[in-house]
């Protein structure tokens, strides 16, 4: 990857380039629209990897915007927004399976 021009990476790559040019100047908090709204399902996984990796090691703040209950599965709150107004707020208690299936019902109900 260090010997390629940006137009030869992957979705994936160029993910995770934007994550540590992101880290350079060692932020509290990281923005991420839509991290993983364009890539696969594998390079997806790398990315939320990479930044629980970030969050748990280095105790940065992420604030993740997402319409991917399974990505959200992975964050440790949830903010349900319409028209920018809060509608309900999650906090996980339990294991990503049961938070998800919490994710999905609430969804329902939204």
């Amino acid at each position: 990857m260090i010997k390629k021009y940006p137009y030869e990476l992957s979705g994936g790559e160029r993910q995770r380039v934007a994550i540590c040019r992101a880290l350079i100047n060692q932020p509290e908090l990281i923005l991420a629209d839509e991290p993983t709204g364009n890539l696969d399902s594998k390079s997806g996984k790398i990315v939320i990897e990479a930044l629980n990796r970030i969050y748990n090691e280095y105790k940065k703040t992420i604030v993740m915007v997402t319409h991917d209950p399974q990505i959200a599965s992975n964050c440790s709150r949830i903010l349900f927004l319409k028209d920018g107004n809060i509608l309900d707020v999650l906090e996980k208690n339990g294991d990503q399976e049961e938070f998800y299936q919490r994710i999905l019902g609430r969804m329902a109900e939204l």
